[in-house]
């Protein structure tokens, strides 16, 4: 066999540079971040948590995107439907339940948020807030000082399409343009701001909304795990040595409703849903992996058992675990008070 013929053959994500083993790590996280999410959905449905946002069909675009970030150094962004890519930087399932319970060790918010909002110094994950889009600027900022500071870590920022109208998302990227900022602005192009579908909120492409601000804006199918690993490891080389920001615009479909209060068939079809459901990026991603014989049944079986073993154990953990005691408000108000038991 010649050397063309080989490299004809060869598997996406070894021409990628990804190893069989980070192949199927990303499969696993992928599969994780969805058990966790109905997880998540069947414990609000029980009444033993208040509220969850999903993130269903959206995580073969968190992980592609985890993967090529440096996750020894980057710091991120996230908004609130990223379970996946946290997963991936290194939050756990025991972390992701404390915050969904709101106990008083969780590492997000010392249960002071609402779920989705994720926050750890260790990972390098930054605090979000509920009002959407807040994190571009902040991202831009970060950025700056990585500038300014002349350190290698780029930072990463995610938000849906509704958020890419909002003057935050404009302003962040109007500065990460004029200083030429080492930032990754990733749109999760989930199809719906909340009830509005994207044929009512944007005229045009939203990744060519870059052009404006003097960088690139690149489309991706979203689905396709390694098609997104492969854009974003552009991107992130492209900050890292100096050239800037990237827009980056996943498109893919939000396959749960906008959260737990919302009755999602209001504004959409059944039809519409099931007819994206058969995009899934999991599914689509499992075969793949048969197809270049590294997975098969009996190994995905195995894998089940053990990701609902690890989550019926995050689950136990964070619902025995202590809730926040009153005085504990008082923490994370002023520099230099997180000493007590609230402090992270």
């Amino acid at each position: 066999m010649s050397q063309s013929d080989s490299a004809v053959q060869q598997p996406k994500h070894a021409a990628l540079g990804l190893t069989d083993a980070q192949a199927l790590e990303m499969y696993k996280l992928m599969v994780t971040a969805r058990r966790y999410d109905e997880r998540c959905l069947l414990l609000q449905r029980a009444g033993k948590i208040k509220f969850h946002v999903s993130g269903i069909g959206q995580e073969a675009a968190q992980v592609g995107s985890a993967f090529a970030m440096d996750r020894e150094q980057d710091y991120y962004c996230p908004y609130y439907r990223d379970y996946a890519f946290v997963l991936s930087v290194g939050m756990t399932l025991r972390e992701l339940m404390l915050s969904l319970f709101s106990k008083a060790d969780d590492p997000n918010s010392g249960g002071r948020q609402m779920p989705g909002h994720f926050g750890s110094k260790r990972l390098r994950i930054v605090t979000g807030s509920s009002p959407v889009t807040t994190q571009v600027p902040h991202a831009a900022g970060i950025a700056l000082a990585a500038k300014m500071k002349k350190k290698d870590f780029v930072t990463y920022v995610s938000f849906g399409d509704g958020s890419s109208n909002q003057g935050d998302f404009h302003e962040g990227a109007n500065m990460a343009g004029v200083h030429k900022l080492p930032v990754i602005f990733v749109c999760e192009n989930n199809q719906y701001a909340i009830s509005v579908p994207l044929h009512k909120q944007v005229g045009g492409r939203i990744a060519d909304r870059a052009i404006g601000y003097g960088f690139p804006g690149v489309a991706v199918d979203g689905n396709d795990v390694l098609e997104v690993y492969r854009v974003m490891k552009e991107a992130r080389a492209r900050a890292a040595r100096g050239d800037g920001p990237t827009l980056v615009e996943t498109v893919m479909y939000r396959l749960s409703p906008h959260s737990t209060s919302d009755e999602d068939l209001a504004y959409r079809t059944k039809e519409e849903v099931e007819a994206n459901r058969g995009k899934d990026g999991i599914p689509k991603f499992k075969q793949y992996l048969i197809d270049c014989g590294i997975w098969d049944e009996e190994r995905e079986a195995a894998m089940m058992k053990d990701i609902k073993a690890e989550l019926d154990d995050a689950t136990s953990f964070g619902e025995k675990a202590s809730f926040p005691e009153p005085e504990d408000i008082l923490y994370h108000v002023y520099a230099g008070d997180d000493e007590g038991r609230g402090g992270r």
